[in-house]
């Protein structure tokens, strides 16, 4: 067991007596560690100043969307046209655009439609039911989205940040900072541009069984690059617009949306009070703040009670079950007695509120970290099903094209 005052050296120690098993310490690899004058590692929570991508339809309301048309001077109706032809058609080419005047036809494009994120590349696994998407923004950024097909719905794992300021070691995304913040446009794009590919027939994993197969994407998680709750205002104003109607929106299902943190503590309060019923995970990953504190830099700030506090809360607040994401990492983090002291903190808060999904760790290019080992997996799950708590082993997809959660790094 890790002992409080224990230093956090690189070498291998002996967890507790219990198991003898090694305990291993989290370490920045592959690129050099982004610390503060004190040797800490830097949290990057606001965006830096840069400049804004150009604005987008889908940045603003369909109020909005009208008064924009009146100045270019059409009747606000066109608004509505020109959104159903985005959000329900996924088109920008202003000749699909026939219940549009022709002659004003790429000038309301222009104005309202720009491009936002380019194809780089589009890596397919071999057996076609997921694909990653490579995204050059209009300042040369890049990132990273991936889709994926299951029985009866197609997910898609969006980026809500170039980069990532919360510099957790083990994940690909976190080793290089922070560059912007996206606008609320520039994440919509991405399912729009998803949907554009579907429809194309490019995504394949189709059923064979004569079950139902979802033809666009149904839901949405917040686990791809950047910390979704440091771009607060610009995300809520995505998922505001995919659980709206069309034309104002996607007409998706709040509830298949997922937004996942590392513990921003004040804005899941926060969150808890939006009134729109997505689901909510908690990327927690230790239990015990001696760890933690090395794994996820901002528990430096936010401790792992005040994380489970604030993750409960959104469950009394919502009534809605919060997930625990945990990815298991071989030696780390995936000691039995972990899995007692995760369960022990979940049931003191109550029963019934949460769901754990353990993950096993998908490595980075060069990394030693790798998953746990199966029987000691079996272990952990076992544990925390002993102890009352629903706990579902995470299925990863695209590991073979870099595309699973943590490996996302945008590189070109």
């Amino acid at each position: 067991m890790i002992m409080e005052g224990m230093s956090a050296s690189n070498s291998l120690t002996e967890s507790s007596s219990e198991n003898q098993s090694i305990q291993v310490r989290p370490r920045v690899e592959g690129s050099e560690p982004i610390v503060n004058r004190e040797g800490r590692a830097l949290l990057q929570f606001k965006s830096p100043r840069v400049k804004q991508p150009p604005v987008h339809l889908a940045d603003l309301s369909l109020a909005e969307r009208q008064d924009k048309l009146k100045e270019l001077g059409l009747p606000g109706y066109r608004a509505k046209q020109l959104s159903t032809h985005y959000f329900q058609h996924f088109t920008t080419n202003p000749e699909d655009m026939s219940d549009l005047p022709k002659e004003r036809r790429g000038e309301l494009v222009e104005a309202l439609m720009p491009t936002l994120l380019t194809k780089v590349k589009q890596l397919t696994t071999d057996n076609g039911d997921t694909i990653k998407f490579l995204w050059r923004l209009f300042d040369g950024s890049l990132v990273e989205s991936v889709l994926m097909r299951y029985p009866g719905r197609i997910t898609l794992c969006v980026s809500s940040q170039c980069g990532c300021g919360m510099n957790c070691p083990f994940c690909a995304t976190g080793q290089a900072g922070l560059t912007r913040n996206m606008s609320t446009a520039e994440i919509l794009d991405q399912i729009v541009q998803a949907n554009r590919v579907i429809a194309a027939g490019e995504l394949g994993g189709l059923r064979r069984d004569g079950g139902h197969d979802a033809e666009r994407v149904t839901n949405i998680v917040f686990m791809g690059m950047g910390e979704p709750l440091a771009n607060y205002k610009r995300v809520m104003n995505a998922v505001h617009r995919m659980a709206a109607e069309s034309p104002e929106g996607l007409g998706m299902s709040a509830r298949n949306i997922t937004l996942s943190t590392v513990g921003l503590v004040p804005a899941m309060k926060k969150l808890a009070d939006e009134g729109i019923p997505i689901t909510f995970a908690l990327s927690l990953h230790a239990p015990d703040d001696e760890l933690r504190d090395e794994m996820i830099p901002v528990n430096s700030r936010w401790k792992v009670d005040e994380a489970l506090d604030a993750a409960y809360n959104y469950y009394v607040v919502t009534g809605r079950r919060v997930s625990i994401e945990y990815a298991l990492i071989k030696n780390m983090n995936d000691h039995a007695w972990r899995a007692e002291l995760l369960a022990k903190k979940l049931n003191q808060r109550g029963r019934g509120w949460v769901h754990v999904n353990p993950i096993p760790l998908n490595p980075t290019p060069g990394s030693v970290w790798t998953a746990s080992e199966k029987d000691v997996a079996a272990v952990f799950i076992d544990t925390l099903l002993a102890a009352g708590i629903p706990t579902t082993l995470r299925d990863t997809r695209g590991q073979e094209i870099d595309g699973a959660c943590g490996q996302l790094a945008a590189a070109d």
